[in-house]
């Protein structure tokens, strides 16, 4: 009788395990339903158990949250006229970047569009420390404070807007305004309410 070549068995690889079983040696080939491409399947001990993932622990296959975009769906709802659930998702993107002019110069927009004018001068003052170049925040500011009628620090405001003006074609409709709005406070005249908006 022949003696049969003992192959090491390998648990990992199913083809070698099969070979050491079925006495496959090292000079012939595997049968061909050995080596068949075989589909991943992830092995039963790499899942961490239930009572793993029921104290905190993660198994490897479970999804990542995705992070939420919080300022798109901020403008969103602006978009629609929801304007406080627009506040909501402003602070949710604003604690993602704390440092972000635009998020602040968005709120501020907000906060005028539902008349709290403080929480806006102080949104647009914000991201002008942040961004003291951001025209947007100039502009606003400007507006704000000739409501409380501090000519004196809206003229400033539309003085440094109109030096950095912005570009565009609709920019030169608030370019046209800030300038007529400029020219009437330096005559000493009063700025009526349809050129506050």
């Amino acid at each position: 009788m022949e003696a049969t070549r003992m192959v090491p068995v390998a648990r990992n690889d199913p083809q070698l395990y099969l070979c050491g079983i079925y006495g496959c040696s090292s000079g012939q080939p595997a049968p061909a339903w050995l080596s068949r491409p075989r589909p991943s399947v992830p092995h039963p001990l790499s899942r961490m158990s239930w009572w793993s993932r029921l104290t905190g622990g993660k198994s490897a296959s479970d999804p990542k949250p995705k992070r939420l975009d919080y300022l798109s769906e901020a403008l969103a709802l602006e978009r629609q006229g929801d304007f406080d659930a627009a506040l909501t998702s402003y602070r949710l993107a604003l604690r993602d970047r704390p440092n972000d002019p635009k998020i602040l110069q968005n709120m501020a927009i907000a906060f005028t569009k539902t008349n709290r004018p403080d929480e806006a001068l102080r949104c647009y003052r914000r991201a002008l420390e942040i961004a003291p170049n951001l025209s947007g925040a100039h502009y606003g500011a400007a507006f704000l404070l000739l409501k409380r009628d501090d000519r004196a620090g809206a003229e400033q405001h539309l003085e440094a807007f109109l030096a950095m003006r912005p570009s565009g074609a609709d920019a030169e409709r608030w370019i046209r305004h800030a300038e007529d709005t400029l020219a009437t406070l330096r005559r000493g005249e009063s700025v009526s309410e349809e050129s506050e908006q």
